[in-house]
């Protein structure tokens, strides 16, 4: 900008220069037409010499006179602008310069901190996108843990160093009967549990991290297990609650069912070899040896009747027994085996009826099965049903099930026994049920064919007047409908 101004300047001194000389030469001609004018006027050579010396001295004097003038104007103008016009100008500039300089670096040095702001902020940006996608995702696990804990079968609880419940889900509740916040000491002391917290997280080597407990009629198994924080520091402890009462009474039933298996072969095989040794031992006649080897012969049936059901049942729980599952008239079946006992009701003088009430569709189940459960269900009859009683069997159809009735005047269950009458060998006077030959396997095995076939059985007794057995088969309408269901 500075620079344009000069050439402004020097243009105007150039103007002016053009008008001195312009004026130089209007001055000039001037001085021609007065020697032109004397020249005319006078015809002295001398004189004419005269003027033209004047005129030219005249012009010599005028010409210093201008180009002096013209040079003292030019030094003293450029002077006067030069420190009027063109010196604060260039102050002024240098200042816009400096100016124009320092805020140029300060709005570099501003941009740089922008930039760095920016920088910072985008980076504070990317740290909370971060953390909130990490407290989503821990927000999500901690959601699922509780949802997980929320739902288990099994009770949790967690507590911290001091023994203060940290967390504790429904089922813990439950479990141990809580309706309030306690303490580990305050949980455990009443169910007299033998346990200390600082043992199990200080020592749990050396202590015992599970035991046992009733709850009033459940048993209760509690496993103790400490963790630990970042440093590897005991934190506090968990307890797993499980509800075992259910394998608690298998692990009975099993412990049960052995001892009863063992008395079972124990007494035929004693009296077996009590009799099997007399005979050898002893000179006995002819019909007391006769007596006893019936005996042996009774015992020795009973035993291969026992065994025989044990491997029944063995072949049900192993699955190894397939129903060959076919259609068959269920109301023929029930009157050929009822009339193939016609003579052991007869030898008691019992009376006996059967009757088919309505049109039975075909079951569709396994023959030889449903025959066997049949049969089972009328030897019982029969068997605790006292002399000149009665038994009468009805054959049926009732939603979409064919059922079988047996009802008979006989001794009769007591009612807190019937919920255990499937179980095996339970027996509701045993002395009684081995004096007539009952192994204590029959309902047990009866109750598996019927659950391999789709059916079911109940029974109502009193004790007294007699029994009622009612058995559930599917028919062949009701087969027929479930394999039209499982295609579409």
């Amino acid at each position: 900008m500075f620079k344009k101004i000069q050439i402004k300047i020097v243009l105007a001194f150039a103007i002016i220069g053009i008008i001195v000389l312009s004026a130089l030469g209007v001055t000039y001609i001037y001085n021609l037409q007065q020697i032109g004018n004397a020249v005319n006027s006078t015809q002295n050579i001398t004189e004419i010499n005269n003027v033209i010396s004047n005129q030219i001295y005249q012009s010599k004097v005028l010409l210093a006179m201008y180009l002096t003038g013209f040079v003292v104007l030019m030094i003293l103008g450029g002077i006067f602008i030069s420190k009027v016009i063109i010196a604060p100008i260039a102050s002024l500039v240098k200042s816009a310069e400096q100016a124009t300089k320092s805020e140029r670096i300060k709005y570099l040095n501003e941009g740089k901190k922008k930039n760095e702001i920016n920088d910072l902020v985008s980076a504070f940006d990317n740290m909370n996108n971060e953390l909130k996608e990490n407290l989503n995702e821990a927000t999500r696990q901690k959601k699922q843990m509780e949802t997980i804990l929320l739902h288990m079968t099994d009770g949790i609880i967690a507590f911290d160093i001091n023994g203060k419940i940290i967390h504790i889900n429904p089922a813990a509740k439950t479990f141990l009967c809580l309706d309030k916040e306690e303490n580990f000491e305050e949980i455990f002391e009443k169910y007299d549990v033998d346990i200390n917290l600082e043992k199990i997280i200080y020592l749990e080597n050396w202590t015992s991290s599970e035991q046992k407990i009733n709850v009033e009629d459940r048993t209760i198994n509690l496993f103790f297990a400490p963790y630990k924080n970042e440093n590897e520091r005991p934190a506090g402890l968990i307890v797993v609650i499980q509800d075992i009462t259910e394998h608690v009474k298998l692990d009975s039933m099993r412990k049960r069912f052995v001892a009863d298996v063992s008395h079972e072969l124990k007494t035929p095989i004693t009296s077996i070899m009590g009799y099997a040794d007399t005979l050898l031992e002893n000179d006995v006649d002819g019909e007391i040896g006769k007596k006893f080897l019936e005996r042996i012969s009774t015992e020795a049936q009973r035993m291969a009747r026992l065994v025989s059901d044990l491997l029944t049942l063995s072949r049900y729980d192993t699955s190894k027994v397939k129903a060959e599952k076919t259609e068959f008239d269920l109301g023929e079946l029930v009157k050929y085996t009822f009339e193939g006992l016609d003579l052991e009701m007869k030898k008691k003088e019992q009376s006996g009826e059967c009757f088919v009430t309505s049109d039975v569709p075909l079951v569709f189940a396994d023959r030889n099965g449903i025959e066997r459960v049949v049969l089972n269900i009328l030897t019982n009859a029969i068997k605790y049903t006292p002399e000149k009683g009665s038994i009468k069997v009805y054959v049926g159809f009732v939603y979409n099930d064919a059922y079988i009735k047996i009802i008979d005047t006989g001794i009769g269950i007591p009612k807190e026994d019937l919920d255990k009458i499937f179980e095996r060998f339970y027996r509701v006077d045993k002395a009684r049920t081995r004096e007539m030959g009952g192994t204590g396997l029959g309902l047990s095995i009866a109750k598996e064919i019927l659950d391999q076939n789709d059916g079911m059985i109940d029974i109502k007794s009193e004790v007294g007047k007699g029994t009622e057995v009612v058995i559930r088969i599917p028919t062949k309408q009701q087969k027929s409908v479930k394999e039209k269901n499982t295609e579409e």
